[in-house]
């Protein structure tokens, strides 16, 4: 099958950076491609060369298997981070005014109950919650009801009853066989959303695959967390017989808490019984795709 969108060797430099250092990948029809990457990592300007809003400084960009053409921009839709709408319309009028820019719009109708807009049609957009705001935003991206829809950080902002809310309605846009290309600090909307996952960090892809690849391959470790007081020994005497028999591989000790990893976490968890330990607040949890992402781009806050 054609891929959709292929981006090949793509770079773009500034004068005093290179945003974008040889980014490839291909993105195969009617799924959710997830683009992730730490503040600074490229993904926005890797994104918005994908649209055409930027030009590349050398690359390739194809569409459906051939170099982007006039027919390109019909057959997309952009929800960016940030968009002004214009003043005192009301939700309805805003979707007539982008539809009327297109020669073969969505009905209004379809729009209104795929986004879940029925019960704020008749309010001035300026009035609408956080949540409301980006179910229109996210309608107006699909007034010509594209192929192909590129979405920035739609959940920003939102608080997670609202975010869930949002989730569902790109479930569904992807039921319907449209490809979404989604970028995301949430790593659990990552997680739930996209089939195929690249995370890009200085202008680079450091891993790429299904969602579920990286997981395997990543996630074999279990992370267990001991309350101090339940520790009936010296530390390192306990961790000495963990390791010997529990299978360890790291661990933390940190305010109250222990915490150790494993890859076996049966033989752990027969070693903290010999041992004595009440296992009622121990807390078991796999690695998930926030772990990966923190081990491949690092811990340390980026401006």
């Amino acid at each position: 099958m054609t891929p959709i969108l292929e981006v090949n060797d793509l770079v773009k430099r500034y004068p005093d950076v290179t945003a974008v250092d040889g980014i490839s990948f291909a993105i195969e029809p009617g799924i959710c491609f997830g683009l992730l990457g730490p503040n600074g990592a490229g993904k926005t300007t890797t994104i918005e060369i994908a649209e055409g809003i930027i030009t590349p400084t050398s690359g390739e960009i194809l569409y459906k298997g051939i170099p982007r053409a006039k027919g390109f921009y019909e057959e997309i839709g952009i929800q960016f981070q940030s968009t002004s709408l214009l003043d005192f319309l009301t939700v309805r009028e805003s979707l007539e005014t982008f539809r009327n820019l297109y020669k073969t719009p969505m009905a209004l109708q379809t729009l209104v109950e795929f986004c879940q807009l029925e019960d704020i049609l008749d309010k001035r957009h300026d009035r609408i919650s956080g949540g409301q705001r980006q179910r229109l935003l996210i309608a107006i991206a699909l007034v010509n009801n594209p192929e192909l829809l590129f979405l920035d950080e739609p959940t920003t902002g939102l608080d997670p009853q609202a975010r869930r809310h949002l989730w569902g309605i790109v479930e569904t846009i992807k039921s319907e066989g449209k490809t979404i290309i989604l970028t995301t600090h949430y790593m659990e909307e990552a997680q739930h959303l996209c089939n195929n996952i690249a995370i890009i960090d200085q202008g680079k892809i450091i891993k790429e695959g299904t969602t579920e690849q990286l997981l395997q391959e990543d996630c074999c470790e279990m992370s267990v967390r001991i309350p101090s007081q339940a520790i009936p020994d010296a530390l390192d005497r306990f961790m000495e017989t963990l390791r010997n028999n529990g299978g360890v591989e790291r661990w933390a000790s940190r305010q109250d808490v222990l915490d150790v990893t494993t890859r076996d976490i049966n033989s752990l968890m027969d070693s903290l019984r010999k041992q004595g330990i009440d296992l009622t607040n121990i807390r078991v949890r796999s690695k998930n795709l926030e772990d990966i992402f923190l081990e491949l781009t690092g811990r340390q806050l980026r401006d």
